[in-house]
């Protein structure tokens, strides 16, 4: 079952169209590279799934909302479904660890004390830091930021997750376990959506890639 189906799509920036035409499907549990030069429109294909860009043309579905039609209200609903990694982590560096996870989870309408917990524990273990609740970001690494931003996505247990080219400021070993962590994700039901120009990654872990160029998006091979 798709849970994001795209027909004829333009997709714009500023009232220009960086995206034509565009045909692309997301199945539950699938994972999707987009490649392209920075610039390209991969982040403006990412921000239309939870109607940050406008879709001005075409046919565009994602569970079940129209996004041609979506209307301002229902937009909450529709992103407390899709988790966003971001490049540069977005962390209160005033928080801990945890109270950036807690304010989230406030933000969303949890209020019974027991369950955040419940649920902060658990991100925080399926990313694989357990024990750094209670430290502030900058005395983790980037690596170890990073992974706390996939916690954040994961806190309302979303359908989807968006990350926008989560390796960017990551050396290559570190990079490669947050793509593995993606995959392991994907494989636990969340599908992926990855904006990367990164291909030895793509190379290291394969999987379906969409090239973004020429205002196009093509299935690579």
């Amino acid at each position: 079952m798709n849970i994001i189906e795209y027909k004829n799509v333009d997709i714009c920036h500023r009232e220009l169209i960086v995206l034509r035409d565009v045909d692309f499907s997301v199945e539950a549990g699938e994972f999707i590279y987009l490649c392209g030069k920075t610039g390209s429109g991969k982040s403006s294909l990412l921000k239309s799934f939870y109607a940050e860009v406008p879709v001005i043309k075409g046919e565009a579905k994602i569970f079940d909302y129209d996004l041609t039609k979506i209307s301002r209200r229902h937009i909450p609903m529709l992103r407390r479904k899709i988790g966003i990694v971001f490049q540069d982590f977005q962390l209160l560096g005033d928080r801990s660890v945890y109270q950036n996870l807690e304010f989230v989870l406030k933000a969303t309408g949890w209020k019974d004390r027991r369950k955040i917990d419940e649920q902060i524990d658990l991100v925080l273990t399926t990313v694989g830091l357990p024990a750094k609740g209670y430290k502030r970001p900058h005395q983790l690494s980037g690596g170890e930021q990073q992974r706390i931003v996939i916690a954040r996505a994961l806190l309302n247990s979303p359908q989807l997750i968006v990350a926008d080219e989560p390796t960017g400021n990551l050396d290559p070993e570190i990079a490669s376990e947050l793509v593995s962590l993606l995959h392991d994700i994907s494989q636990s039901g969340t599908s992926v959506i990855m904006a990367t120009h990164n291909m030895p990654l793509i190379e290291k872990f394969p999987a379906k890639t969409y090239i973004v160029e020429d205002e196009k998006l093509v299935v690579n091979g």
